[in-house]
This record gives structure tokens, sequence and C-alpha cells, in this order.
């Protein structure tokens, strides 16, 4: 007895997107000895990390930003992120890296890949602290003092100013600019708040791919869930339910990814096992946005809990 043998007649039944093949999904996640064989749609110059803390998992991805910003300052061009706000720990080390490096980051422009907002693409005020705005200045831009990127170089997914990232991406990257997409895994398994449902509204995948944003974008209710626990300490009615967010044209141009999956929780728990799997083992495809990431170069870091086995354990 299972969801699969229970869905039928109950309120379960329709939640899930509907380009899910559940059946499928659970086959990956009973699959302990698949989690980080290569699948050929791979890239060559993709690989997953395994990291054996959350304190490591932190580390190694803020090395790796700290990295691109480092090489592309010796290499004398400009590099641009595509910049998520979970997870965050990592720019804590980020900053450490480029502060005892003596990295000035004024090459460097950054890109918020969404924001929170009502249906019309409204945003949160800067200074909430819910807000992506606030937590990019808090945790990166503030704390890199006098290394830090130029305010005007700073780009946040407002309702004026996200239908004017993709021009400005693309002209960073003709003048030399190399794009890095920063990212995490949603909980259905979103890139961004591109939400695995929006693939109903398209024909086709290169329709799909095509699109560079979204405003006031409807959030799946797991998404919305995800973010009271991780973001909002279980208080649900603080989560707005739509959000501004970049689409695949965008988060899929990267000449290079840098992904995290840390979503344990401790004592045993997590949300994020089940996420992980489906984005580095099922096919590439609209309904699971996540799986396109290892598509393109680049790594994705996990705290190795998140491997399982994915058992029932009663806490």
């Amino acid at each position: 007895m299972n969801l699969l043998t229970t869905l039928s007649g109950s309120l379960m039944e329709g939640f899930f997107p509907a380009g899910w093949d559940l059946r499928k999904i659970d086959a990956l996640a009973a699959d302990d000895g698949r989690l980080g064989r290569r699948e050929p749609w791979w890239h060559p110059q993709f690989e997953p990390v395994p990291c054996a803390t959350f304190e490591d998992f932190d580390v190694y991805m803020g090395h790796e930003i700290a990295r691109e910003v480092q090489q592309a300052r010796q290499e004398g061009r400009r590099v641009v992120f595509i910049l998520p706000v979970g997870p965050m720990g990592m720019y804590r080390w980020t900053v450490y890296f480029l502060s005892e490096w003596g990295v000035a980051c004024d090459h460097v422009h950054g890109f918020n890949m969404d924001e929170w907002s009502d249906a019309r693409g409204n945003t949160l005020p800067p200074d909430n602290p819910g807000a992506f705005q606030f937590a990019m200045e808090q945790a990166l831009y503030g704390p890199l003092g006098k290394h830090t990127v130029p305010a005007r170089q700073r780009h946040f997914a407002h309702q004026t100013e996200l239908p004017t990232y993709a021009a400005q991406v693309a002209d960073l990257k003709k003048a030399g600019a190399k794009l890095v997409t920063v990212f995490g895994i949603g909980r259905v398994c979103h890139i961004a708040f591109w939400e695995p449902h929006f693939a109903a509204e398209f024909a086709a995948e290169a329709d799909w791919k095509a699109q560079t944003h979204r405003l006031g974008a409807r959030l799946h209710p797991l998404t919305v869930e995800q973010n009271a626990l991780t973001s909002f300490r279980s208080r649900t009615t603080l989560v707005p339910a739509y959000a501004n967010t970049i689409g695949p044209a965008l988060f899929l141009a990267a000449d290079r990814v840098i992904g995290g999956a840390d979503g344990v929780l401790g004592r045993g728990m997590q949300w994020q096992g089940l996420s992980l799997r489906m984005t580095l083992h099922h096919e590439p495809t609209p309904w699971i946005p996540s799986t396109y990431m290892p598509t393109l170069p680049g790594r994705l870091f996990y705290v190795q809990e998140l491997a399982g086995p994915l058992v029932a354990e009663c806490h």
C-alpha cells in the first residue's frame, strides 16, 4: 500500500504535474545503485559531486563560484552569474575566498533568477526580509565590502527589469563574457521558479526552451510549502503564491553551471533526495525542468545524505 495504489479518488489525485509518470519516478527513487552513474544525455563535462557534510557543501560550492570570479579576473574578461536564493550558505564562502585572494568584483554581473510577486508581477519591497534582493544584499553584495559588485551590475527580477535580462545577457556574452548559471533544485524540480506545469502550455520543446522569463508565475503548491519550510520557519501564510522568474532560454544558455542540493533537515529527515534523483536520472523533459541541467557542462554539488536510501523511517 502506497501513494500509487491509493491515489485514485484521493485529494492527491490531479495534484502532481500532469506530465509526471509516478511509477517511473518511484522506480528511480528505489534504484539506490543508480545515483551518480552517468546517463547518455549528460554533458561530457558535467559531474555530480557528493559532499560528506552540509559544511563541506557550503565550502565546495562557495569555492566553485569564487574560482569563476577569480579566473575571469585573471583572463581579463567579464563574467555573468545567474544567481539563486536557495541554496544560500555557499555565499559566505564565496565572500571569504574572494576577500582572502583580494579579488575585486567590478567585472562581475549578477542577475537574480527570481523574486516573489503577486499575479501582476509586483514584488516585495527590497527591504522586506523575505525578498530575494534583501537576501542577496545581506549574504553576498554587502559582505564583499570594497571588493563588491557595483550596484549598477546587480540585477533583480523586478517587474520592469526582468524583461530586459535576455538582451542584457546577450550583449554581455557578445562582448566576451562567460555566463554561469548557479542553481538549486525545487521540490517539484523547478529551476528558478520555472515550474513543471508550464510545460502544458507549449506544443513543442523548442517553444518551451525559447521562453526568457515570466512575470507573476503561478507556483505549484509543493513549491509554496517547500519555501514555508526552508525560508519562512513553517509559516505558510507568509509565502506568496506567485513569483517573477527567468525561463529556460536564460538558465539553459549557460556556458557552465554550478548546482547545489542541500535539502537535509536533520535527524534523518530531508526533502530533496527524490528531486535530486529525478534531476540526474530522468531523461530531459519540460515537465521536469531540472533534468536539463546535466546536459550542460559544470558541477552539481549535493549533500551525501540525500543519496538515500529513500525508504520509510518514522520520526
